[in-house]
């Protein structure tokens, strides 16, 4: 991998790449971070070697989100399409992709596991989007989330900012399976493996074929344009980062 990396790690070996988000304690996504995560999928994406890619984090959380002083006017249309296309890298990566979460996914972390193909949790992992609660909500979850868990669970996470536990999350089906915290790296190695032993160039043509019947991401781009032109004009979006940022209970205009 070129170039130093100060807030992701990337190892490769038997077909295995490992993206690991090193910003502890938290994994809080800044818009250099995100630079890094997309400069080490586009590189990692053009490996034939690959068979299969694996999502991890190091620290107390898998990452609490995007950073919210990076939703402020003078940066929020760098940092949203920014992330979008990690998003989208995530999803569109050429060979199936294994999200190990071992704690906390929230706002943008739960996005970036849910772009996901596969994703295995920790028992004390929890799964969450509280963006509605800043006055904002999640473009890539509005996206994707109701594919996967369908609309009304979709709607009530969006709508209430709520988060599930692990074992809720893999019975509505947003993660794969939930397992105890000791068997949880055993679990992510074994499905790793298990991939990992497989045809490269069928896993390919796997993954392309479900983007085929499942991607969804040309809405994505209108999702985009919701949040920059329209949300991002409103006095309540701003006031629910300023609240937040000054740690005081935000005061709604409703406009």
């Amino acid at each position: 991998m070129s170039g130093n990396l100060q807030f992701v790690d990337w190892t490769s070996g038997d077909g295995i790449g490992r993206l690991t988000l090193n910003r502890p304690p938290l994994n809080i996504m800044n818009i250099p971070m995100l630079r890094e995560m997309e400069r080490v999928l586009e590189e990692a994406g053009s490996d034939d070697t690959l068979r299969v890619l694996i999502l991890a984090a190091k620290g107390k959380l898998f990452s609490a989100g995007v950073d919210v002083t990076d939703h402020t006017p003078d940066r929020v249309h760098e940092m949203i399409p920014l992330f979008d296309r990690v998003c989208a890298a995530l999803a569109t990566f050429p060979v199936p992709t294994l999200a190990a979460v071992h704690a906390a996914a929230l706002g943008g972390g739960c996005e970036i596991a849910m772009c996901c193909d596969l994703v295995i949790a920790s028992e004390n992992a929890s799964f969450g989007q509280p963006e509605i609660r800043l006055a904002s909500f999640a473009p890539v979850a509005a996206v994707r989330l109701p594919a996967l868990v369908g609309y009304r669970k979709a709607a009530e996470m969006l709508f209430t900012g709520d988060s599930i536990d692990a074992k809720d999350a893999a019975q509505i089906g947003l993660i794969n399976r939930a397992v105890p915290s000791g068997e949880f790296e055993s679990s992510v190695e074994q499905m790793a493996g298990k991939l990992g032993d497989l045809s490269a160039i069928a896993l390919r043509m796997c993954k392309e074929a479900l983007r085929v019947t499942t991607g969804r991401w040309a809405s994505l781009a209108d999702m985009e344009r919701l949040y920059l032109e329209k949300l991002m004009s409103t006095e309540d979006a701003h006031e629910g980062l300023a609240a937040f940022l000054l740690k005081r209970a935000p005061e709604w205009k409703h406009k």
